[in-house]
């Protein structure tokens, strides 16, 4: 086991954090302190906790069932290239009058909605989302059919129902 890090440097802990949920399936908090302490840092929950909302972390459903950490794949860029990214995520945009409704693989749509907020568009005014499901609604003055057609660009995805 390696001697305890300084503890106070915590950009070298948080670099530990996100290469341990990158390529650990870390359903825990506590889980993720013992992988920490393996590499040498000793840090109380609350630190954890502040750490994991600072990176972004995020509980991810699991194809088999249960939840893991998740951090998106990297840093938000423009918002316009960060959604191209994500339309392997995306299985069909439809809207009506009042929404836009986006379905996505199970565990997917938070991080798909959080792309869409930060993407900032004109036509958005936000978004909820569910495990699988995304409800995504038009700026005033802005119609459902321009931005479903927009998200659809922007998620290469324009084929798809």
């Amino acid at each position: 086991m390696s001697p305890l890090r300084n503890n106070g440097d915590k950009a070298a802990r948080q670099d530990a954090i996100r290469r341990i949920v990158r390529t650990h399936q870390v359903g825990t908090q506590e889980e993720l302190g013992q992988l920490l302490s393996r590499e040498g840092f000793d840090v109380t929950q609350a630190t954890l906790s502040r750490d994991l909302a600072q990176l972004g972390a995020m509980r991810v459903s699991l194809p088999e069932g249960g939840t893991v950490y998740g951090l998106e794949a990297a840093p938000p860029r423009g918002g316009e290239s960060r959604l191209m990214e994500l339309g392997e995520m995306i299985l069909s945009v439809e809207d009506n009058e009042m929404l836009v409704v986006v379905r996505t693989r199970p565990g997917s749509a938070p991080l798909v909605a959080s792309a869409i907020d930060h993407a900032r568009l004109l036509e958005c005014l936000g978004t909820l989302a569910g495990d699988d499901t995304i409800f995504v609604a038009p700026a005033r003055g802005r119609s459902t059919r321009t931005l479903n057609r927009k998200l659809k660009a922007f998620f290469g995805k324009e084929d798809i129902p």
